[in-house]
């Protein structure tokens, strides 16, 4: 039998989130720094983001402690830019001194051209040429992914002496080591050597009699997104990455997936609403205003376009009043419709499972709903239509409507995104506004089109 916290009269525990605000309320900075210096990078990062900019960047400063960096990297874009503007460039520097090297590729990127040359300055040879090996391949790939810290044994060994190594090497063997990787004398990658394997065969036997063959190394210009999904389905802890030759470069651990997945799911969310993955709940008005003021741009000239299709109906609407009480509800029922194919289509690009293959497959599926819906909710709404304005011509007509409307809808929820993704465009940024206009335009047209031929 459970207890809870209210049961027994003891205090339910409070969010460190919830803690820190309540210092700040009371003033008691130091005791907010010093509570925020015991949590993890993770929690640090996830406080502050909640935090309004002032309070944000004087816990910032008062922080001052050896996981600068960690922090950094655990921060949306957007917030990490904004303290990373008001940082000393030793600071800057110092925060880097423990970053892991894919982190350290990412972060290096968005920093200007003075503060890069002294982090470069700072590293050793070997971390260098680490580093240039991972900043040579774009963001968006294995490549760009994958951190150079690989433990390599040679398939010729015994595993006894990789048993040797590993002890000699101590904490220094990398985080989320589940394998370790085999590789020739030509550096070209063989195969892997599970830690599972590794401490339950006999000791006398080569790593090449033991070593597992089926784990296949990622092309390091492999896109980032067929690393997310072979991660997935494999339930894979690590990856090898390999150049053109073959040759082992890095390795792509389920951390770094993670983060993958998730800044795709928070660019799919935010980017329906027209705003960016990195989007800082308290970015400065004038920095926030200048983001959105765009797609408020481009959603009012698809309005005008809307409304440009209905003022060619004014005669119609001052003769028949009930027509304009009753237009918003076919523009509404083709959206819905529209965007449930949409996130469908994009859903399945975004997992490679849509392309222009099997694109009419999705279509004529899209369609057969369309028509399903189409005929279900017309009956429904073209009766209410009916009873309401004593009129069946009007039933009949916003019923055909929205029949049209809603295979007007899935036609393009099914294509828009195919064709975007072609022009080199953003589905999940421009397909909500463009669906919006087809969907509103479509219905005022067919709507009131089909009235003034049958009405009048």
């Amino acid at each position: 039998m459970t207890t809870s916290a209210t049961e027994t009269g003891a205090k339910p525990e409070i969010s460190h989130l919830a803690r820190v605000q309540e210092l700040l309320e009371e003033d008691a900075w130091r005791e907010a720094a010093d509570l925020l210096r015991k949590l993890p990078p993770a929690e640090v990062a996830h406080v502050l983001e909640a935090l309004p900019l002032t309070q944000r960047q004087i816990l910032w400063d008062l922080l001052d402690t050896d996981q600068d960096g960690e922090t950094l990297m655990e921060l949306t874009e957007g917030v990490r830019n904004e303290l990373v503007q008001n940082m000393d460039q030793e600071e800057i520097v110092a925060a880097t001194e423990n970053m892991d090297v894919d982190d350290l590729a990412d972060f290096i990127q968005e920093l200007p051209v003075d503060v890069t040359r002294e982090i470069l300055a700072s590293l050793d040879e070997q971390d260098r040429h680490r580093l240039e090996t991972v900043l040579s391949y774009p963001e968006d790939t294995a490549g760009g992914l994958m951190n150079t810290d690989t433990v390599t044994v040679r398939p010729e060994v015994t595993l006894d002496v990789v048993l040797r190594y590993l002890r000699q090497l101590g904490d220094r063997v990398p985080r989320n080591t589940d394998q370790l990787f085999v590789t020739n004398r030509q550096d070209k990658y063989l195969g892997a050597l599970r830690l599972a394997d590794l401490v339950t065969h006999p000791p006398n036997q080569t790593v090449a009699e033991v070593m597992n063959l089926d784990v296949k190394p990622f092309k390091a210009h492999a896109d980032a997104s067929q690393v997310a999904r072979r991660f997935e389905q494999y339930d894979l802890i690590s990856a090898p990455v390999v150049d053109d030759e073959g040759k082992l470069v890095g390795r792509i651990t389920v951390d770094d997936v993670v983060d993958l997945i998730r800044e795709e799911g928070e660019h799919q969310f935010m980017g329906s609403a027209g705003l960016s993955e990195d989007e800082d709940m308290f970015a400065p008005v004038l920095v926030s205003s200048r983001r959105r003021a765009v797609w408020l741009g481009v959603n009012l000239v698809t309005a005008f376009l809307a409304s440009w299709v209905i003022g060619q109906f004014q005669e119609t609407l001052h003769k028949i009043v009930a027509l304009a009480v009753l237009m918003p509800i076919v523009a509404s029922m083709g959206g819905v419709g529209g965007t449930q194919t949409l996130t469908l289509a994009i859903r399945g690009i975004a997992l490679g499972q849509l392309s222009g293959r099997n694109a009419l497959y999705l279509l004529l599926k899209e369609l057969g709903v369309a028509a399903i819906n189409g005929l279900l909710w017309a009956v429904v709404v073209g009766a209410v239509a009916g009873y309401w304005f004593h009129n069946t011509e009007i039933a009949l007509v916003i019923g055909a409507a929205m029949i049209i409307n809603l295979l007007a809808a899935a036609i393009t929820g099914a294509v828009l995104p195919l064709l975007l993704r072609r022009l080199g465009i953003d589905p999940a940024l421009a397909g909500g506004v463009l669906l919006t206009t087809v969907t509103d335009v479509v219905g005022f047209l067919s709507f009131l089109g089909l009235a003034t031929l049958f009405l009048l």
